[in-house]
């Protein structure tokens, strides 16, 4: 049976860039006729996706089965980790919620289960692929955890893969910092890496030939690429990269767009088409002072409600936020935990997040949502009813609530049945429906209505995000083919297998 050529992309720490160079390389690879498939053997992140089994994987194993042309399945992120409490996170086993785990648990008791699972996946997918691109996590250097890691070398030698290795020049130290990961390395840990990459880098490359020479005449390890900053159209992957975003209103953009940052927040990738939009400027909120009067004002998922409604009133959110709906026309929205929060009250008779019976919500959506232990995770579609116009919406679900409205209007008529709700007055809507401001039209219209309440004239010309996101994978393959030698890291590939029998 066919058996598919593997690469490993690994990195010196979190935010690397593996990421974004595995979507990169998994966008090549399918534009040169090969199929195929992204692997994560674990995946700790709170931005999800759903398969179209409704299943959950993380996200950045989605978006590059996307690149590559492919349907997302399981066996691309057979184990996802999501935290839930400090220590604690639930384990998510080919897309179903597995248990609730402490760290100790988790690494004592899972491994081997663990092991076999993507054991299993890998055997799968190298069957059903000809190209495997495989994503670690982390650093391959983090000696406490090495003898039972299930995501980076480990992985490496299960799939008997090649490994590149990557840098980030933005941090600075990134000679230091690739030298010290493979001097950390076991020696036959140490052999499978290729050759590196240096990601975002600024400025002139020829200024940086010195250290590249000197760092291939001291490691003896190629340097494969040197990859310039690019500013990024794909999804992030976790909440790492929330740093880089705006805290502050762009003031020369029309719409001000704030985001509710709370601990917890999850699948923010759902905020990604407002940063596409010419007159939006979009900022994340921590804390009341920072609030102002934004035009819109968004509550996104979270992993723990209850928690995260707690962060409200201890930063005076909460209350912040109940005053801006009393003396402003801003239009509040909340995304699955969102609109939970968005609600009177909140009930966790199971103690599913945290030991509280319940806690009281922001009260100003007639809803009571009681948590529930199983988990929601489905793809939807449906017709959604805004200043009666309807439009066409499609998303996903993840969640583990029930919500009842108890007065007031729903939002998304979904084959005999509805989600969320809205105002009389139509400023505040939720939905558990994520991805929703990813339909156009939808997000087209309300954008221009805040327009016609400043008395500003309408865009007619506004970006297609789905589009855009096609042309992203293309772009950013462009731009890694432009600086990486991907003809070396194929050939490279093929050597290790021993051969190009493997390539058929």
């Amino acid at each position: 049976m066919r058996k598919a050529l593997p690469i490993m992309f690994q990195g010196t720490h979190s935010d690397a860039g593996k990421s974004v160079i595995a979507t990169a390389f998994c966008r090549i690879f399918a534009r040169n006729g090969w199929k195929t498939a992204p692997f994560k053997s674990q995946n700790m992140s709170l931005n999800s996706y759903v398969t179209t089994d409704g299943k959950e994987i993380g996200r950045a194993q989605g978006v590059q089965a996307e690149a590559a042309g492919v349907l997302a399945t399981t066996h691309m992120n057979p184990i996802l980790i999501k935290p839930s409490r400090d220590q604690e996170a639930q384990i998510v086993v080919h897309g179903k919620p597995y248990k609730n785990m402490q760290a100790s648990a988790y690494r004592t008791e899972f491994f081997h289960t663990g092991l076999n699972i993507i054991q299993q996946s890998l055997d799968v997918l190298m069957k059903q692929y000809d190209r495997l691109v495989i994503e670690g996590a982390g650093s391959p250097a983090e000696v406490n955890l090495n003898d039972r890691e299930l995501v980076n070398m480990r992985v490496a030698r299960m799939a008997n893969a090649p490994v590149v290795l990557i840098g980030d020049i933005e941090r600075g130290g990134v000679f230091a910092s690739l030298v010290g990961t493979l001097q950390l390395l076991d020696e036959c840990d140490r052999k499978r890496v290729i050759g590196v990459i240096i990601n975002k880098f600024r400025g002139d490359v020829a200024l940086l030939q010195p250290g590249l020479r000197w760092f291939e005449q001291y490691t003896g390890v190629p340097v494969l690429g040197v990859v310039p900053y690019m500013h990024l159209r794909i999804d992030a992957e976790d909440s790492v990269t929330l740093s880089r975003y705006a805290t502050k209103k762009d003031d020369t953009k029309a719409i001000d767009v704030a985001v509710i940052q709370y601990p917890r927040m999850s699948n923010f990738t759902d905020i990604d088409p407002f940063f596409a939009e010419p007159d939006c400027s979009v900022r994340f909120v921590t804390d009341a002072s920072l609030l102002g009067e934004p035009d819109i004002l968004i509550l996104p998922g979270s992993k723990n409600t209850i928690e995260d409604v707690q962060f409200l009133k201890e930063t005076g959110l909460f209350v912040a936020i109940r005053r801006l709906y009393e003396r402003s026309d801003t239009i509040m929205i909340g995304i699955c935990g969102g609109y939970q929060m968005l609600g009177e009250r909140i009930k966790d008779p199971f103690h599913v997040e945290t030991p509280l019976d319940e806690v009281e919500g922001l009260n100003l959506l007639p809803i009571e949502t009681t948590l529930a232990c199983e988990k929601t995770t489905v793809l939807c579609e449906g017709i959604l009813t805004f200043q009666r116009e309807t439009f066409h919406v499609s998303g996903y679900e993840i969640h583990m609530g029930r919500s009842i409205i108890k007065s007031g209007a729903p939002l998304i008529s979904l084959n005999g049945k509805t989600d969320g709700c809205k105002t009389k007055d139509e400023r505040i809507i939720g939905t558990y429906m994520h991805d929703l401001f990813h339909n156009d039209a939808f997000r087209h219209h309300l954008l221009n209505d805040v327009r016609r309440k400043k008395q500003l004239p309408s865009l007619p010309k506004r970006p297609l995000y789905r589009q855009l996101r096609m042309q992203a994978f293309d772009e950013l393959a462009n731009w890694v083919e432009a600086s990486v030698n991907v003809t070396t890291i194929e050939r490279k590939m093929m050597e290790f297998q021993g051969g190009d029998n493997h390539a058929l």
